[in-house]
């Protein structure tokens, strides 16, 4: 079942799940809500602005997406998904 060298211990149930994914027993089934799509149609970039900013704040913002590893048009889209999302707070 498990293999060697590993320390699991596994109830009753999850040693008969265990079995029958070992023995082909299971199988997997479309799930009746497309969470792909879903997921595809929540992060849909549909709209363009265009904002103007400070030349210094700009220059913080690439070199932050520059240490993150990510453009920094995306690092600002995801500062905004944050804060419009109430997962980014004001401080103070």
């Amino acid at each position: 079942m498990a293999k060697a060298g590993r320390n699991i211990l596994l109830d009753d149930n999850e040693k008969e799940i265990l079995k029958a994914y070992e023995n082909g027993r299971l199988t997997s089934e479309k799930p009746s809500f497309d969470y792909v799509a879903a997921a595809r149609n929540t992060m849909k970039k549909n709209r363009k602005i265009n904002i103007r900013i400070s030349e210094n704040d700009l220059s913080a913002l690439q070199r932050r997406a520059a240490r993150e590893g990510i453009p920094y048009q995306t690092l600002i889209g995801s500062v905004l998904h944050k804060f419009a999302s109430g997962f980014l707070k004001e401080v103070g």
